[in-house]
């Protein structure tokens, strides 16, 4: 029997490939044609008679052809064996082309680009989430006599700058001093708890800096607490438009899904650990406009530390084995340069 059951999913693996590959229902004797399957035709008819039977496989209208249903995507995703590698030559360019870039801005916006490219799929990266990152340093600059700049940069790279009016004049020394007592407050905390030491620094602060420091710490604080409104970058959304037979609902249903914040943090949530990969399918998919298409995705960071998802969103009829080992290879790359190692 098991090896029944083995042969079985052969069949369906030889079913997946070629309709990922040509998107036409596959038969049998394309399947005996193109595949070393070590069986016959009609062995081969009865395993698709059974695959249809348990719901792996479909027919799509009356041609002889059949199609992998999401229950048979599933099975072929749960026993991939091993997944496609990306080549010595694509591992160095994805290294290459994110070490260029110059802040986390550009860090994620280039991995957006990376994965659209690589998967021709949707790329979808979260901004690393407040509450794991750390503060590093609070530079203030003197723009103006009376006016300064204050640029917080945390551990995973993002900078954040404010501008204050102080309303008098600060002289150089001022600066200094309010400099310190900033980095010595703040540095290394994690920014809920900066936040909260943020509030109790003009009470803290001599009387000759209590008026400056409250005026900075009101400022301030605005870099310390989460902007929903940064949290993702989105890329690639044309790929969708390739085959808009792939969507059989709407493509436009997706392609609105995607313009909201809430579905695609949504899609990321599963993203837990680094370098865990997750993928939906179909119906898998919680909100209801996302029922036709996968989304594969990883969470990215340390091994300790959780930063944020990423992944790509694309029809069910998807390169499995080379997108996971995308998402997985970008990811990997992306948590190393935001943990400085």
């Amino acid at each position: 029997m098991a090896n029944a059951e083995q042969r079985r999913f052969e069949v369906l693996r030889a079913i997946v490939a070629d309709y990922v590959s040509n998107q036409e229902p596959v038969g049998s004797k394309a399947l005996v044609d193109r595949h070393n399957l070590g069986v016959s035709s009609a062995t081969v008819r009865n395993d698709m008679a059974a695959l249809e039977e348990e719901g792996y496989i479909t027919q799509p209208h009356t041609s002889a052809g059949r199609i992998p249903t999401d229950k048979g995507y599933r099975l072929f995703v749960d026993r991939l064996s091993e997944v496609k590698p990306l080549s010595a030559a694509e591992r160095r360019a994805i290294v290459q082309f994110l070490e260029g870039a110059v802040d986390l801005d550009d860090v994620l916006r280039r991995s957006v680009r990376l994965l659209a490219q690589l998967t021709r799929q949707v790329a979808v990266v979260q901004y690393p989430t407040l509450t794991s990152s750390t503060v590093r340093h609070v530079e203030v600059v003197t723009l103006t006599p009376s006016r300064l700049l204050i640029v917080l940069i945390t551990n995973t790279g993002r900078v954040d700058q404010r501008t204050v009016d102080l309303g008098d004049v600060a002289a150089d020394e001022t600066v200094a001093r309010l400099r310190d007592l900033l980095n010595g407050a703040l540095s290394g905390h994690r920014l809920p708890d900066a936040a909260a030491k943020v509030s109790e620094l003009p009470e803290q602060a001599p009387p000759e800096l209590r008026d400056v420091m409250t005026r900075v710490c009101t400022v301030l604080v605005e870099s310390l607490v989460e902007h929903p409104e940064e949290r993702i970058v989105l890329g690639g959304t044309a790929n969708l438009t390739r085959n808009v037979a792939d969507f059989p609902g709407s493509l436009r249903q997706v392609l609105e899904a995607l313009e909201e914040q809430v579905v695609v943090l949504k899609l990321l949530a599963a993203a837990r650990n680094p370098g865990s990969v997750t993928v939906r399918i179909g119906e898998e998919n919680e909100d209801e406009q996302m029922r036709s298409t996968s989304v594969v995705s990883i969470g990215y960071g340390s091994d300790k530390v959780l930063l944020g998802g990423m992944g790509v969103v694309g029809p069910t009829r998807m390169d499995y084995p080379g997108t996971i080992a995308a998402v997985r290879a970008v990811a990997t790359y992306v948590g190393r340069i935001l943990s400085g190692k």
